[in-house]
């Protein structure tokens, strides 16, 4: 029976496991069956949302990643971008038709910051509707590229700043997720206002057809996530006369405050 990646993280997640769940492009961080973090080659990485928000440079956070935490892991925004990064890789790593792998390893240095129970992070994802959603299904976030059109047929078009944002940097080059990374946002609420900016007539329909793909050994994918220096988990040094943190669940107050975020950095 092939396990898909959702109900690999349930079953992590009643074994209270800690380590790494490799998941085609990317992977899960878990400590005690809660996702801490996670990252896919087709999202923006945290380092860069938490640089371009200016909530870090990257010498502090170059310095926090690899043990010497500073200022950087307190800092309340610093929640709210890590629950981001979590929810916009899993919207495309749990689409993703792929076997996942689990191995046992030392809780992501960010465990302190961020808890996510796998049925939330379900339930978000679910809530932003079908990656497959056509004319531009999460499959072709970085195969594709965004091309804005010649004419614009509507004499008065209406844009939030996330849109126009999103469409100035569209250069006939950049894929939705080369876009994200360029402005420092969310691959999802990119692909959103790339969705939304077709549907106004902006931005031409992708002309490259979706590649079918068959369940992918995540030990083979997991070759071009190494790339990542997220991937690998880290740990915040700690005395150990030092008992470990305890972290709260992610509740009700921390979605409404992922949501206020993403409708700010999208």
């Amino acid at each position: 029976m092939v396990v898909d990646v959702a109900t690999e993280l349930r079953r992590l997640e009643k074994q209270r496991c800690t380590g790494v769940l490799c998941a085609g492009d990317g992977a899960f961080h878990l400590a005690d069956g809660a996702i801490t973090a996670a990252d896919c080659l087709r999202t923006t990485d945290l380092e860069r949302l938490v640089i371009a928000g200016g909530v870090a440079t990257a010498a502090e956070w170059q310095r926090a990643a690899s043990g010497d935490p500073g200022r950087v892991p307190v800092l309340p925004r610093l929640e709210t971008l890590a629950l981001l990064s979590v929810f916009d890789a899993a919207y495309f790593l749990l689409a993703t038709p792929v076997v996942p792998e689990f191995r046992s390893a030392p809780p992501h240095w960010l465990a302190p910051v961020c808890q996510i129970p796998p049925r939330v992070l379900l339930h978000e994802c679910a809530r932003r509707g079908d990656p497959e959603a056509e004319p531009w299904p999460a499959e072709l976030v970085d195969r594709a590229p965004v091309v804005p059109v010649r004419r614009v047929r509507r004499r008065r078009v209406t844009l939030t700043g996330g849109q126009t944002e999103v469409l100035a940097a569209a250069d006939s080059r950049r894929s939705v997720t080369g876009i994200a990374r360029h402005l420092g946002r969310t691959s999802y609420g990119a692909l959103v206002a790339v969705r939304e900016l077709t549907a106004a007539g902006l931005i031409e329909p992708p002309d490259v057809m979706p590649i079918a793909s068959e369940p992918m050994p995540a030990g083979q994918a997991a070759v071009a996530v190494t790339e990542r220096r997220q991937f690998l988990p880290r740990r915040v040094r700690q005395d150990p006369a030092t008992p470990p943190q305890s972290w709260e669940p992610v509740d009700r107050d921390v979605l409404v405050r992922l949501r206020a975020a993403l409708e700010e950095l999208a």
